[in-house]
């Protein structure tokens, strides 16, 4: 059986992660692929209890235990759901991986982005994404897309945070063009998710679980 793929969804808040990560999997599975939709943090019972602390906006969390809390909840993420899908075969979309981090902590948090990836190469060990797309939008434009939900911890932090989120992703985007690929998320769902679909479209191609 061949390995599976995972590809991951990445953005800032309000960029339609979740709108995308549910149109593509109902698009991957509708061809006949096994698809599994996953969401970070979370996805499994410890991580979705490891999620509701770090969104929390009453509590007080450091951002080295921000930075910790997520790799957590990602190590077993990978360790009870990721690994075991992808051996199986599955395509699994996941909105959000260790790209979060080095975004928001690694530079949002001014943790460093190669300390942070350190984390959560022990949190992962050597598993990446096979594509991951990143949504480009404005802070601006995510922060209106959110007007009418009330704000968790990090998303009530100020434009010069999510400004430098923004940098950050495009950054790595820059330094793995082969892997993100970057789509316009300002653009109508539909035409986001046939730019998602030509994306990933080599990487499926050739695929077979049956193999």
């Amino acid at each position: 059986m061949a390995q599976g793929r995972l590809i991951t969804i990445e953005g800032l808040d309000g960029a339609g992660k979740s709108t995308l990560a549910e149109a593509l999997a109902r698009e991957l599975a509708a061809s006949g692929s096994h698809v599994q939709l996953l969401r970070e943090p979370g996805g499994v019972e410890a991580s979705e209890r490891i999620r509701a602390l770090v969104k929390d906006p009453e509590l007080s969390i450091s951002d080295r235990t921000e930075a910790l809390l997520y790799a957590a909840a990602r190590a077993q993420l990978v360790d009870e759901r990721l690994r075991p899908l992808l051996q199986e075969g599955a395509i699994v979309v996941l909105d959000r991986f260790v790209d979060s981090s080095l975004a928001y902590q690694g530079a949002g948090r001014y943790l460093g982005v190669d300390r942070v990836r350190a984390i959560n190469l022990f949190a992962t060990g050597p598993l990446a994404p096979d594509r991951t797309l990143l949504l480009r939008i404005s802070p601006a434009a995510g922060r209106a897309r959110q007007h009418d939900r009330a704000l968790d911890r990090l998303e009530l932090e100020g434009e010069d945070f999510f400004q430098t989120i923004a940098s950050a992703y495009e950054e790595l985007a820059r330094a793995e063009p082969e892997r993100i690929r970057v789509i316009d998320a300002e653009q109508p769902p539909e035409q986001v998710l046939r730019e998602a679909l030509a994306a990933v479209e080599d990487l499926l191609a050739p695929f077979d679980p049956r193999d």
